[in-house]
């Protein structure tokens, strides 16, 4: 059969059956497929989800590699499918239900925001994004040069008021903005629900305040924003990731945020590096999720007690603790359980993953690591002795071992948690990066004579009912 009737024979489908076949190609075929016919033609228009990429670009990337002629090559494409798919979309009762476009900053950024406000204006458009990158790694490149991405991203929102006022998603990336860029920018971005900055500031060592009416999510990665974020107005904001920070006081503060529920902060506490209260750096949020990332570094956590803690914990339910270092003790912890009188589940991890730390000695001394123990500032009085707590059902531990701090603290959970009813653990995770095996030393129960060892030391004689599971080697659990 020749190719025409192929075509033919295709072309003849229904349309929520064509429609579903162009579901599954790439942004270039999608757009190729309106030169095969008239039906095809119009097959695009019916699409209810568009996402431009550039190439092989992320954010976030690495681009040392990439030329002038590698970013020029990619926007014209961008540019050219902006249009193939957008432009020849005539008004249609088919919503486009996401939009995203991904692109490089520059001289044709302004024409595809043209386009995209054109199909805003003519167009039913639901969720829309703009992932906005630099043709140069930030971090690499000078403070005029990552001042200059600033200049350029105003530019851009300037020229093209329409398409910014109608995002919903916004990601950016190596930008310096003046002082009063970014209040403007939010001032625009009125739909804006979810927003991304990856390695961006602010000029004059000032600090951020946001202020938005409809944002939902924040995500503020690897910034330098010297005097700290102050969530001042968000009323809409649930979901808040907060990873790295170069500032010697609190790296953000949280106003008036009613609707927080998920706080998720990673850093790599450095000797110059505060221990934060949570207490004040949460204000009066009421969270029900807490997520700590201390990439098997110095903790950066203060413990504080029940009545400062009240207000953030109250209604707390899930704990998540990752890349605790090995070397540190785990009675620390014990803080949150006494301050969280609602908490459902306690999940540690605990191992220092060489793929993620420094190990040479003199770069740990040049980029400011602690030589400290990496425990050193979370002493507190711990748990009193008749302290009990009605709510906790389940204790993880991911990376434990054998040994006499992984027994106590366990225990001293049980003797606290009157209702627990599972603990689970987890031999140490493997590297993602470089698939690496968990080291021949690991002192985690493989065999049940090793396992049942293991339970009656954390038992010491008690008779508990609560279940101990080793997930990953058997179904085993073993009870008191």
């Amino acid at each position: 059969m020749g190719k025409g009737s192929q075509d033919d024979r295709l072309s003849k489908l229904p349309d929520d059956i064509l429609l579903n076949i162009v579901d599954r190609l790439g942004i270039v075929d999608i757009a190729r497929t309106s030169f095969l016919s008239k039906r095809w033609r119009r097959i695009p228009a019916m699409l209810s989800k568009i996402e431009i990429v550039v190439g092989s670009f992320h954010l976030g990337q690495d681009r040392s590699n990439v030329t002038s002629d590698d970013v020029i090559r990619a926007s014209s494409t961008t540019v050219e499918i902006t249009r193939r798919i957008l432009e020849n979309r005539p008004p249609s009762i088919y919503t486009i239900h996401r939009l995203s476009v991904q692109l490089f900053l520059g001289d044709d950024s302004i024409s595809i925001g043209q386009t995209v406000a054109n199909t805003m204006a003519t167009q039913k458009v639901g969720s829309s994004e703009f992932t906005i990158l630099t043709d140069k790694d930030g971090r690499k490149c000078t403070y005029d040069e990552v001042a200059a991405y600033g200049r350029q991203l105003r530019s851009f929102v300037d020229a093209c008021p329409v398409a910014f006022g109608g995002l919903t998603r916004l990601k950016l990336e190596h930008l310096t903005l003046a002082q009063s860029d970014f209040p403007e920018i939010f001032g625009i971005c009125k739909r804006l629900e979810f927003l991304h900055l990856f390695n961006c500031d602010v000029e004059i060592s000032s600090s951020l305040q946001v202020e938005h009416p409809q944002l939902s999510q924040l995500e503020i990665i690897n910034c330098r924003f010297e005097n700290g974020v102050d969530l001042k107005w968000l009323p809409k904001l649930a979901l808040l990731t907060f990873k790295g920070w170069f500032s010697q006081e609190d790296p953000f503060c949280v106003g008036h945020a009613p609707l927080l529920q998920s706080v998720s902060i990673t850093n790599i506490g450095l000797s110059y590096h505060k221990m934060l209260k949570l207490s004040e750096i949460l204000g009066k949020a009421t969270i029900s999720d807490l997520h700590l990332n201390f990439r098997c570094e110095k903790i950066w956590i203060k413990p504080e007690g029940p009545r400062q803690l009240w207000q953030v914990f109250r209604t707390l339910k899930v704990v998540t603790l990752d890349n605790i270092s090995e070397e540190c003790d785990l009675t620390w912890t014990l803080f949150i359980l006494q301050g969280a009188p609602f908490l459902k589940e306690l999940c540690i991890q605990v191992w220092d993953n060489v793929c993620d730390m420094m190990g040479d000695e003199e770069e740990r001394k040049k980029h400011a690591f602690s030589e400290e123990r990496k425990d050193k500032g979370t002493e507190w009085e711990g748990l009193a002795s008749d302290f009990k707590h009605h709510n906790l059902a389940v204790l993880r531990i991911y990376g434990f071992q054998a040994e006499c701090k992984f027994f106590e603290f366990i225990r001293s959970v049980m003797e606290a948690a009157v209702d627990l009813e599972g603990i689970y653990l987890h031999n140490r995770v493997l590297c993602k990066r470089r698939n690496i095996m968990v080291p021949s030393t690991s002192k985690y129960p493989k065999t049940y004579k090793q396992k049942m060892s293991v339970r009656n030391k954390i038992y010491k004689g008690n008779c508990w009912m609560v279940g101990i599971h080793f997930p990953g080697w058997s179904a085993e659990v073993l009870q008191g």
